[in-house]
């Protein structure tokens, strides 16, 4: 299964964790309070990061759908 969407649920608290993980598809904007998804990636080679990201997560709001 491929991961086709990727999203970042309301309680970010900007712990660095999901760029550090995944910098190519996330950035922490410290002025909104939240970590965002860059538009237009590719996310096929960046699964396992994604996944990890996800995982690594202390307040469980990246989530991903695969279909």
């Amino acid at each position: 299964m491929a991961i086709t969407r990727v999203w970042i649920e309301e309680g970010c608290i900007t712990c660095g964790s999901s760029e550090l993980n995944c910098p190519e598809l996330f950035r922490v904007d410290h002025d909104r309070g939240t970590a965002t998804i860059i538009d237009g990636v590719d996310l096929e080679p960046l699964e396992d990061e994604i996944k990890g990201a996800a995982m690594a997560c202390p307040v469980d709001v990246i989530k991903y759908e695969e279909s």
